[in-house]
């Protein structure tokens, strides 16, 4: 039985990095299963709050090395990305959660220095509230049918 969560906690983990994975197959899946509800909401919660979290210190350690040749963004990518996350604020992190943006969110905040305690806060309670309505939906599915 743990090694559903430990799996769940893993694919949630990687799909909140720039790896591409589906953690909410394998939520559903083991949901399905007969999992218990609220501990695969917590997995998955952990997992994908802690994959932002690689991604928040890749843009924090990665800045240092901007003047770099082999950095993989130019001030001219990078000014208009950070000119919204000025514009937007940390608040923004609330939709890390999005398939399309949110992982680049999560870098991007560590590139403009979010503090880390306030980053995993609103990271967590957005992608907590994503695997809620995503539990949500499922069982209200599973009770029409």
């Amino acid at each position: 039985m743990l090694e559903g969560y430990l799996g769940l906690f893993l694919v949630a983990f990687l799909a909140a990095t720039l790896l591409p994975a589906y953690s909410e197959v394998v939520f559903a899946g083991l949901l399905a299963a007969g999992y218990e509800p609220l501990a695969l909401w917590a997995w998955a919660t952990a997992g994908n709050t802690l994959g932002s979290a690689v991604n928040w210190a890749l843009g924090r350690y990665l800045l240092h090395y901007q003047d770099r040749r082999w950095f993989p963004f130019r001030p001219a990518t990078l000014a208009p990305a950070q000119r919204w996350f000025q514009r937007y604020g940390v608040w923004s992190l609330l939709l890390a959660w999005a398939p399309v943006g949110g992982d680049a969110l999560t870098f991007i905040a560590g590139l403009m220095r979010v503090r880390f305690d306030l980053f995993l806060l609103l990271t967590a309670i957005g992608k907590g509230a994503r695997y809620a309505i995503l539990l949500g939906l499922i069982e209200g599915v599973g009770r029409l049918l």
